[in-house]
């Protein structure tokens, strides 16, 4: 009964981080697409930015649906599918870093 209650509770915070994070990526992208128009020299930090965000509560539904899986084949798959969302939020934030240091550098020159 518990073990059942469990996964409940669990599938519906997997949906819930799923959700959270599909709605943040959709916002930042509208956002982007809003701050190109507007021609805003910081789109590409505010896009990534809001990516990355997106990115991770989607890694943190894919560390909770660990918790429900039962055989070998699914951890595979979760173990592969956090293993890539992990790497596209390094890179993410790799791209955030350097965008910062840009604008900063950009920014400094200016008198």
């Amino acid at each position: 009964m518990i073990e059942a209650l469990l996964d409940q509770v669990i599938g519906i915070a997997i949906h819930g981080f799923e959700s959270v994070g599909v709605f943040i990526i959709v916002l930042s992208g509208i956002q982007g697409f809003v701050n190109y128009l507007r021609r805003d020299p910081k789109v590409r930090l505010h896009l990534a930015q809001g990516m990355a965000m997106g990115l991770e509560f989607k890694l943190g539904s894919e560390i909770l649906r660990t918790v429900v899986v039962r055989e070998l084949s699914e951890v595979v798959l979760v173990a592969a599918i956090i293993a890539v969302r992990a790497a596209l939020t390094f890179l993410i934030h790799w791209e955030i870093k350097t965008e910062e240091e840009a604008h900063n550098s950009h920014t400094s020159k200016i008198p």
